[in-house]
């Protein structure tokens, strides 16, 4: 893969035959002395990450227009998903892991007859399968077998640090990467939808649970493989991406405040 931002490396695979997609510019904001004391204070925001975005870039966005160094996630969202990211800023972040801890819910598709290195479309589809035997029923009946605590192996290229280091980093310089199985909890897993080979979902899940995995394992289950196709993270306990901004939408709540008195 290429070297550099995460973005770099999509642009990068989509010029290699895929259509390019553009990344949101985000205008540049004056934070007034007043909005940059009250995110210090603490805040916690809703966000709906945009898709190609890593959930740092996120993070690093807010903390560069804020001027602050306190601000963090409650939970990565891989760059190919979208969805609700908690960000929490000056002393809230003291609740980081207090949100982590949270149920998650998540709607998506994966796709049959194929899996992919990374669980997901970062990845190039091998191992193609036939798929078009299965029927909706089958599918029903194999999410039965990923209810409750289950066994759950990551992907190899996951956030998970090994000696400090990203196990996906140690994956693409071709290092022997040992996963750990973990234990994970599915409360729901609801198939909402089926168009061959696309097979769209809905999950409510536990903390550590990865859906790429998820996914992974559907597919093995149901004999022709199956990847990631589209993720998007709905809801954090009682927190609602319906109720979240949009960076272009935060970043347009951060010139209103800075120009006019918090309240």
């Amino acid at each position: 893969m290429a070297k550099g931002s995460y973005f770099a490396k999509h642009i990068a695979q989509q010029e290699n035959g895929e259509s390019v997609s553009k990344r949101i510019q985000l205008p540049k904001i004056l934070i007034s002395e007043e909005a940059k004391f009250f995110f210090e204070q603490g805040q916690v925001l809703l966000i709906d990450k945009p898709l190609h975005w890593t959930s740092f870039d996120v993070v690093r966005k807010i903390r560069s227009t804020l001027k602050i160094k306190k601000v963090g996630h409650a939970g990565t969202l891989d760059p190919l998903a979208t969805g609700l990211l908690i960000v929490c800023t000056g002393k809230f972040t003291k609740k980081i892991n207090e949100y982590m801890a949270q149920v998650k819910e998540y709607t998506g598709t994966f796709t049959l007859g194929a899996t992919t290195p990374t669980y997901d479309k970062e990845s190039t589809p091998e191992n193609y399968k036939a798929y078009a035997h299965i029927t909706e029923q089958e599918i029903k009946v194999a999410t039965q077998k990923f209810l409750g605590e289950i066994s759950q192996y990551p992907p190899i290229y996951s956030a998970i640090k090994k000696e400090g280091v990203a196990l996906y980093e140690l994956a693409r310089r071709g290092e022997e990467v040992e996963l750990k199985v973990r234990t994970v909890k599915i409360n729901e897993l609801e198939i909402t939808g089926v168009k061959l080979p696309v097979v769209s979902f809905r999950v409510i899940c536990g903390t550590g649970t990865y859906i790429r995995s998820l996914a992974h394992d559907m597919g093995y289950v149901l004999g022709c493989g199956a990847y990631l196709s589209e993720l998007r993270r709905t809801k954090i306990g009682e927190m609602n991406v319906n109720d979240g901004k949009t960076m272009e939408g935060f970043m347009e709540h951060l010139a209103n405040i800075s120009t006019n008195s918090i309240v």
